[in-house]
């Protein structure tokens, strides 16, 4: 573990909290006001309920998403549709950074494969190479060492352009398909997003398809040298001795060797891949219901030869158009849909605002998620866990081969405080138990519990050349086993032995400074939320180390200006402790949930929380947040939920109000 918090981060700390003291005198909270902020917060909520019951907001990432959307056109050969490309124009020149490129995050550094990208699909609808905005972004990757610096996932996109050769991108022979388990190297090994992602992408990769590109547009101005020249690629900083070397190595071997496999083999290792993508293709919701692995199952159905009106091919192309955003002047496309995670969250919220239009507004919502338990389907999770029955939550519309602990916990426990309003006690006791099932089943050997599978913990492939974006892994993360914690512990499971050695993870996993990394949520602020709450639920003291220290740690942290704030750059390999940033509703709201779970309602910095919160608002009722937020793959994809500024901060406020009118100051949820 690294000591987060230095002697001068403390005085930083201590400073900050005067600060605070000043700007928010301690005064009580008007319980009134509270209840009329609380009240507008809840009406906008309700206003964006879908008629059928459930909550879907934007999910928006990077520009890369909606500049593969228009390449992927392009890649196609598709009929033009000069309005879309012109609405995602504006998008991509509104995100423009000022430092000339584009970021991972709202205000971030350049990243270089954005840029490249981004560039790309500019020049692509007609953006000049002389217009200021794209020689701003030029002479800035140019500044950076150029296009040639971008990591994997770029260079096979300028790879299916022709821009560079196939020996600018990693080895990976299709072959792969038909390697045992036992194999170091194996899809079983890696995660869920990874596999789906790669599959189509080895056929892609073995037949190296040149796009259609019928407008002609390269790139080559965006290289220091000649971009056909451009070899291999170089180690990233999470990549380590021997491994790396080892596998960078073979890399090179498989470069010479790979053309001369036989061809029987590749053509049966072809159909095994397409026998994989076939087999999860997923309706209209896409392979993975991730638009990477949707993208590269068109682009693979499409190099074999499949016609347009082939139903698989036309399908995985008609599951891309559902992640379209389009408004009035500008669209983008998202890396994929969170309707199930969304509605769960906001029906947490609105239990907690307690009101009869909210709480019927939430049973609504639950309703509507319980036929979307996936009870018949056994996914690839099963490969480590073939003895536990199905019984999640998938994040997305329907994703019934990869459903998440993280959101079937979340749901459960939305369920279970639903099962004490009134008619609604049994509707969801079969749900439920199926759910803590599967969850129980899924729990990994270390006591914690990851987001899709148990046990992916083969640390040594995030070595491999492709892997230079370090995320090709699903280990256990604290904040999903908090969320499964907490949701035993609801359900009355305090003493098990698998919730003791879960409580002993979450315990090993704590910083020195006394914070909890967030996998799934920026950051630590995320991270020690999560466990809090978890520790809580489970009956962990309060005022024992564990939860002093996270304790301190957030009451350290708090801004000046009474609200909470942490940056994406928190996820970088040489954090060495908390970087102040500006407040955030959704942070704002984590860490005021955070300490109440801790028993500390009545600290002056929550009363000083509860009245960012309140003075931000707008009039709308809601919080404005242009702050990402949300975490994909830490360092590489970042994720701005539009929906977490509108029930958190909710959930946030009623909570302070309800435990402030009540006899006691004990949190009764797992969450």
């Amino acid at each position: 573990m690294i000591d987060h918090f230095s002697k001068s981060d403390e005085d930083t700390g201590r400073r900050n909290m005067d600060d605070a003291s000043h700007q928010f005198p301690v005064d009580p909270i008007s319980l009134d006001a509270l209840d009329q902020a609380v009240g507008r917060a809840t009406d906008a909520l309700l206003k964006l309920q879908k008629p059928d019951g459930h909550w879907v907001f934007e999910l928006e990432a990077d520009c890369t998403i909606p500049a593969e959307y228009i390449l992927l056109r392009q890649h196609l050969a598709e009929p033009d549709d000069l309005e879309l490309e012109r609405k995602i124009g504006v998008y991509l020149r509104r995100i423009q950074g000022e430092h000339g490129g584009w970021p991972l995050f709202h205000g971030g550094a350049l990243d270089v494969s954005a840029t490249v990208k981004a560039y790309f699909a500019l020049k692509m609808i007609g953006d000049s190479p002389d217009a200021p905005h794209m020689k701003r972004a030029r002479e800035a990757l140019l500044a950076r060492g150029g296009a040639g610096a971008c990591n994997v996932f770029t260079r096979f996109l300028l790879a299916f352009y022709g821009v560079v050769t196939w020996k600018a991108v990693p080895e990976m022979p299709v072959q792969i398909m038909l390697l045992p388990r036992w194999f170091p190297v194996h899809l079983d090994k890696i995660s869920y997003w990874a596999r789906t992602v790669i599959v189509p992408l080895l056929v892609l990769r073995a037949l190296k398809p040149l796009a259609r590109n019928p407008r002609g547009v390269t790139i080559d101005e965006l290289f220091l040298d000649d971009p056909k020249k451009l070899r291999g690629i170089h180690k990233s900083g999470h990549q380590k001795e021997p491994w790396a070397s080892f596998f960078f190595a073979l890399d090179k071997v498989l470069q010479v060797v790979e053309p001369h496999f036989p061809k029987a083999t590749r053509r049966k290792a072809i159909d095994k891949a397409v026998a994989f993508v076939d087999e999860r293709l997923n309706g209209e919701d896409g392979l993975g219901a991730i638009f990477p692995a949707m993208a590269n199952s068109v682009m693979m159905y499409d190099v074999l030869g499949y016609p347009e009106d082939h139903p698989n091919r036309a399908i995985a192309r008609k599951s891309v158009e559902k992640l379209l955003v389009i408004k009035d002047e500008e669209a983008y496309c998202q890396p994929c849909l969170s309707p199930v995670w969304d509605t769960a969250l906001a029906s947490h919220a609105l239990f907690e605002a307690k009101t009869p239009e909210a709480d019927q507004a939430a049973l609504d919502g639950l309703k509507w998620l319980k036929p979307l338990q996936v009870l018949d389907v056994v996914g690839d999770w099963a490969v480590q866990r073939p003895d536990v029955r199905p019984g999640g939550w998938a994040f997305q519309y329907n994703n019934a081969h990869y459903p998440d602990l993280d959101d079937t916990a979340v749901v459960a426990m939305a369920m279970d405080r639903a099962r004490h309003h009134n008619g609604a006690a049994e509707v969801y006791d079969e749900a439920i138990s199926r759910a803590e099932e599967w969850v129980v089943g899924l729990q990994s050997k270390n006591g914690g519990w990851a987001a899709f599978d148990a046990d992916n913990t083969y640390h040594y492939l995030n070595n491999i050349p492709f892997a230079d974006h370090g995320a090709l892994l699903d280990p256990p993360t604290v904040d999903v086993a908090a969320r499964c914690v907490s949701m035993l512990a609801q359900l009355g499971e305090k003493d098990s032995p698998r919730m003791k050695a879960a409580i002993a993870y979450l315990e090993r996993e704590q910083e020195q400074d006394g914070s909890w990394f967030g996998r799934w949520g920026v950051n630590y602020v995320y991270g020690t939320w999560s466990a809090l709450c978890a520790l809580n639920a489970a009956g962990v003291d309060s005022k024992g180390p564990v939860v002093r220290k996270a304790v301190d740690w957030l009451l350290k942290i708090q801004n000046p200006d009474g609200g909470w704030g942490e940056d994406c750059d928190s996820y970088k390999l040489d954090y060495k402790g908390y970087e102040p940033h500006a407040s955030s509703s959704s942070q704002t709201a984590w860490a005021l949930l955070g300490l109440m779970a801790a028993g500390e309602t009545d600290h002056p910095a929550v009363a000083r929380g509860i009245a960012w919160l309140q003075a931000n608002q707008d009039e709308r009722g809601v919080w404005p947040e242009d702050h990402y937020t949300g975490g994909g793959f830490p360092r590489v994809f970042y994720l701005r939920y539009h929906g977490y500024s509108k029930f958190f901060p909710l959930w946030a406020m009623a909570r302070y109000r309800n435990l402030k009118r009540s006899n006691t100051r004990q949190v009764a949820f797992g969450m």
